[in-house]
């Protein structure tokens, strides 16, 4: 008994001693971090508070106010490269939008909707149309394209999760994928500038077509994916031969005039048993020329792409220093639709830099029928998956075509993310409707809006909200 007691005495010193120098450890550890840090941070300050200028690091502080560091970090992408760059996720350049505009609030003048009330979110799309794309949802998500951008994945989940939130989704300008379409309810396909995604049988399976002629992060340029990018099963979806450069012109085919751009649009309608058939432009200082001419052509609805739209990849000076904002944008489009008396006969669909539920609503008071949305329902979709590349990769490399993170990527979770998002965003602006004591999105209008800048309400042609005076429009 004595011979235990005394090993399990040994074995509590021992224990107690390394406890001991573990916790001394530490001590010694933490003193030595601090004065290696303490050290460390009196020699960075010295050097700040007494090197000359064009010796001390903080030059580049100053160098970077006045420059800005995506322009230095830009500039020496170029250096590097001596070609285009090609920048992901659109221009974070300050533009007009949706900010400075304020819903009014419904209390005594006008009474608010009661809550029980059922708010009507629902649109159409082309209601002239032989087969009118009828949505319970205006939030739709835009044209990302398989293979260009986004994995199969990530298509299949943005598709679901729309199709739960009663929207629906652009294929963009990728190959077509069938899985997509399976998973979408309602399906808008857009007719490309290359060679790809035109199978009759694929236009057949459409809800609506959507002509490219261009987009608000690119205009009308051309681009194209290189051997290098392409793997086997996206060259097999893209039909072109292997080692072929895939080329996206700059031109749509058919735009002559509008008499033959309006016998292609006939065509496509004949094809697909009347679906709704548009075109999609970019916003331009052209636009009422633009829309004019689609107009003429016939088409049932024109999408516009401002400014503040985003891509894969394109040029900073195509994302920063071309286009109009899309506000801008989309009351000029409105005015020239009611000018040329084709408002109620032409939908009109807007996107680019649209985020919250608050810029849908007002965009769709100002005279949009349905927005688009892209950044924002990736970044819904991927949601946590983004940990699985942060904080060593981009978010983005889980939803890339060729991101390191795409295979794991899970469908299901990321389809009810988007539809959580997108509901959200229904009950919000439900919410918004009931607060103006409305029951409808068709009943929401300019006058329910008022502006806080001169410059705003020029271009909306809002109440100035510093007025007391009512205006109709």
């Amino acid at each position: 008994m004595e011979k235990t007691r005394s090993r399990v005495g040994g074995v509590y010193r021992e224990v107690g001693s390394l406890l001991g120098a573990l916790l001394l450890g530490g001590v010694g550890a933490v003193w030595l971090t601090r004065a290696v840090v303490r050290q460390a941070a009196k020699w960075t300050l010295t050097r700040i508070m007494t090197d000359d200028y064009a010796e001390n690091m903080a030059e580049f502080y100053s160098a970077s106010r006045r420059m800005g560091v995506q322009n230095i970090m830009e500039t020496n992408l170029r250096a590097e490269t001596g070609t285009a760059l090609a920048r992901p996720m659109g221009s974070p350049r300050a533009m007009p939008d949706f900010t400075a505009l304020m819903f009014n609030v419904a209390q005594l003048t006008t009474l608010p909707t009661p809550r029980e009330v059922f708010i009507d979110l629902s649109t159409v799309i082309g209601p002239q149309a032989a087969r009118p794309l009828k949505l319970k949802s205006p939030i739709l998500v835009s044209a990302m394209a398989y293979g260009e951008a986004l994995s199969a994945k990530v298509k299949v989940a943005l598709a679901k999760g729309v199709t739960l939130a009663g929207g629906a989704i652009n294929s963009g300008e990728g190959p077509f994928l069938p899985g997509e379409r399976r998973a979408a309810k309602h399906y808008i396909m857009q007719y490309n500038r290359a060679s790809w995604g035109k199978e009759r049988e694929a236009l057949r399976l459409a809800d609506a077509i959507e002509i490219q002629i261009g987009q608000g992060a690119m205009g009308g340029v051309g681009h194209c994916i290189l051997p290098g990018e392409i793997d086997a099963p996206l060259y097999k979806a893209l039909k072109i031969p292997r080692g072929q450069t895939a080329v996206i012109a700059a031109r749509q085919k058919h735009t002559a005039s509008p008499e033959e751009f309006g016998d292609f649009v006939d065509r496509l309608r004949a094809l697909t048993a009347g679906v709704p058939i548009g075109a999609k432009i970019a916003a331009g200082m052209d636009i009422e020329s633009d829309i004019t001419f689609l107009v003429k052509s016939g088409v049932d609805f024109i999408t516009i792409d401002g400014a503040q739209a985003a891509t894969k990849g394109s040029a900073p000076i195509l994302q920063d220093d071309f286009g109009l904002p899309t506000v801008v944008a989309l009351c000029r489009a409105v005015g020239q639709l009611e000018r040329l008396r084709a408002r109620e006969r032409v939908s009109l669909i807007v996107g680019g830099g649209l985020f919250t539920p608050g810029d849908f609503l007002k965009a769709l008071a100002l005279g949009a029928d349905a927005v688009y949305i892209g950044t924002a329902a990736l970044f819904a979709v991927t949601h946590t998956q983004t940990l699985k590349a942060l904080p060593y990769e981009p978010p983005t490399e889980v939803v890339w075509y060729t991101g390191r993170y795409a295979a794991q990527f899970n469908v299901e979770k990321g389809a009810q993310h988007l539809a959580n998002f997108l509901l959200a965003c229904q009950d919000e602006m439900a919410q918004g409707v009931q607060a103006l004591g409305k029951v409808s999105l068709s009943q929401v209008c300019g006058d329910d809006l008022a502006g806080l800048t001169p410059h705003i309400c020029e271009i909306t042609n809002v109440r100035p909200a510093w007025l007391r005076e009512t205006r109709h429009r």
